[in-house]
């Protein structure tokens, strides 16, 4: 009987169970409800089912659409493209990988790269990619992401 109460005097036990019931209840209740969705008074920016800003994502997904995937995680915030050549420009291609590094709608929660390879003689090969260009797509994805968010709560 004591080696019952003493293990259940333990702080980190008493919070383990009261959590496993609170989940449980929470379960239950959720089953409870009708058609009717909530209203969440959290901040739209804050709300995702990723690992990252849902309204960066979404804009740096669109921004770089015109380019093929390699590889995008979203729970890790990563978008990265393969090599791209426009047709009017075929002796110049681009990759770009966009990261998001926050949950936040910021500027600094974006980071933008690029690389850019220029044909020579039959070779690719790198060359330097302005400045403003990476700061152009920052700005693109930005102002669709802000966009994307007036719009989600203008519709709520």
């Amino acid at each position: 009987m004591t080696r019952a109460r003493s293990a259940l005097s333990r702080p980190a036990l008493r919070r383990t169970i009261r959590a496993a019931l609170l989940g449980g209840t929470l379960f239950a209740l959720a089953a409870c409800g009708g058609n009717d969705r909530p209203r969440t008074e959290l901040q739209a920016a804050q709300i995702n089912t990723i690992g990252v800003n849902a309204y960066l994502w979404r804009a740096a997904l669109e921004t770089v659409s015109f380019a093929p995937l390699l590889q995008a995680d979203s729970a890790g915030g990563v978008i990265v493209t393969d090599w791209y050549a426009n047709p009017a420009n075929p002796n110049e291609r681009v990759k770009m990988t966009v990261t998001i590094l926050d949950q936040d709608l910021r500027a600094d929660a974006l980071r933008v790269a690029t690389s850019r390879q220029v044909s020579e003689g039959g070779n690719w090969v790198e060359a330097p990619v302005q400045a403003a260009t990476v700061q152009k797509l920052e700005d693109i994805i930005l102002t669709k992401a802000r966009d994307l968010r007036r719009q989600a709560l203008a519709s709520s």
